[in-house]
């Protein structure tokens, strides 16, 4: 048997994190990855001390700042970023309204690709800014996503601050919201975020049905209702799939 090169353990250890549907002990990455235990934490621990993983509060192995922000730049880079547009903008020149893909970032939701109505009355949220996760259609997509642990771990983590009068801040409210959701597929904001302002959401998957991100239509109320949006869902999740199409072409 050829001999395994650090670097390419190094490798499959971010990988194996980065895939994992939760945080993976030391243990379970020697099982998984075949590396000696010896091997594997000293390995975690050269990946912790340079900021590609982290220990989360109960002790699993999680991506680190360094992987999460490669997989943001990953995720723009230009020749994907331009395809993803023209979707997009295919979308909006059918729905008339304002849609882009929003994915998970720290605490919060960063907006990596958006094309803009051009009706009169637009709500400006433009690439880079981010969002709360517990009052966006995109956010509460991606949490409706997480196993029950982790979602958990998330939620008592965030504020939870009201933003209006339909903010859901109480964690069992929440909960069984995220749980609609996820029988669903779809997340939805009714005036949560932003006060008249009303949003649809569905998922972008790798090959694996793993969430990757949150393709989302918004559009003020004094236009559209959240009922007139949610219509559109089938169309939303046409893009996705086409969205889902440059991902597979990426990972083949």
């Amino acid at each position: 048997m050829p001999k395994v090169s650090s670097i390419t353990r190094v490798l499959e250890i971010i990988e194996a994190v980065s895939y994992a549907s939760k945080p993976l002990s030391p243990l379970e990455l020697s099982q998984e990855l075949d590396i000696p235990k010896p091997t594997i934490h000293r390995l975690i621990q050269n990946l912790v001390d340079d900021g590609f993983l982290t220990v989360d509060i109960g002790g699993g192995i999680i991506p680190g700042k360094r992987v999460r922000n490669l997989s943001v730049e990953l995720w723009q880079q230009r020749l994907f970023f331009n395809e993803r547009q023209m979707i997009l903008q295919k979308l909006v020149d059918e729905l008339k309204e304002t849609c882009g893909i929003g994915i998970p970032y720290h605490m919060n939701m960063i907006y990596t690709n958006r094309a803009q109505t051009t009706l009169p009355l637009q709500i400006y949220l433009p690439v880079g800014a981010k969002s709360p996760m517990w009052c966006t259609a995109t956010g509460k997509l991606y949490l409706s996503q997480l196993s029950t642990t982790s979602r958990m771990k998330i939620l008592q983590g965030l504020p939870l601050d009201k933003f209006t009068k339909n903010t859901i801040t109480d964690i069992d409210a929440l909960n069984a919201e995220l749980d609609r959701i996820a029988d669903t597929g779809i997340g939805i904001d009714n005036e949560e975020f932003i006060s008249e302002m009303v949003a649809v959401a569905v998922p972008i998957l790798d090959k694996k049905s793993r969430y990757l991100a949150s393709l989302y239509l918004h559009a003020p109320t004094i236009r559209v209702s959240l009922d007139d949006l949610l219509t559109h869902v089938p169309r939303l999740q046409k893009a996705a799939q086409d969205v889902q199409t440059l991902v597979y072409d990426l990972q083949s």
